[in-house]
C-alpha cells in the first residue's frame, strides 16, 4: 500500500524520527489497505473501541463504542459495521459523519497491550440490508477501510477487569 505522506507527517518524521527513512518492507508492514485475517476475531470480541469523526470544518470528536463482544463486526478485509444507538441525543459522531464520512478507530487490548487504527469511510444506514446485521440498533454505520495501522504494546496499561465481590 502506498501512503502518501501529508507535509506535517512529512516533517514530523524528519524532526523526531529515525534519520533513515522507512523503507518499503517496513512501511508495508505498518501501513495496510485492509484488516489482516489474524486480526478478524479479537475486533469481533473486544467489548469497545473509539470512534473519532469530524465535520467538515474539521472540528473533531472522539467516541467510546461499547457494549461487549460483537459490538462491531467485520464483514470483509475492508469492510465494517457497527450498531449505533442513541445516548445523549446529541448524534455528534452521526453528525459528523454525514458531513464528512472520514472516519478512524482505534482498539485497545488492554489486557495485553495490542493496539490497531484503522481509517476509513463511513455510511449511516437506518433502513435496508445492513440494518439486518444488528436488528435491534436504531442505526448500522458500515465503514469501508482504507488505511490499517497495527501498533507496537509499548506505554498501553495492562487493566483488568473489575472482579464482582461474593
Amino acid at each position: 500500500m502506498e501512503h502518501n505522506f501529508g507535509p506535517g507527517e512529512n516533517e514530523a518524521q524528519r524532526r523526531w524520527g529515525r534519520k533513515e527513512r522507512l523503507d518499503g518492507t517496513r512501511l508495508s508492514r505498518l501501513l495496510l489497505d485492509h484488516i489482516p485475517t489474524e486480526y478478524h476475531a479479537r475486533i469481533e470480541g473486544g467489548p469497545f473501541f473509539f470512534l473519532a469523526t469530524s465535520n467538515a470544518k474539521g472540528r473533531c470528536d472522539c467516541s467510546f463504542k461499547g457494549g461487549g463482544p460483537g459490538i462491531l463486526r467485520v464483514l470483509d478485509a475492508r469492510t465494517l459495521a457497527f450498531p449505533d444507538f442513541s445516548g445523549n441525543d446529541l448524534f455528534m459522531s452521526l453528525g459528523n459523519i454525514l458531513e464528512n464520512p472520514r472516519v478512524g478507530l482505534l482498539f485497545v487490548d488492554f489486557a495485553d497491550g495490542a493496539r490497531l487504527r484503522v481509517n476509513g469511510r463511513a455510511s449511516i444506514h437506518d433502513q435496508g440490508p445492513a440494518r439486518a446485521l444488528f436488528p435491534h440498533a436504531p442505526r448500522v454505520v458500515m465503514v469501508g477501510v482504507e488505511e490499517v495501522t497495527p501498533n507496537c504494546a509499548a506505554f498501553v496499561p495492562r487493566l483488568f477487569p473489575h472482579q464482582e465481590q461474593a
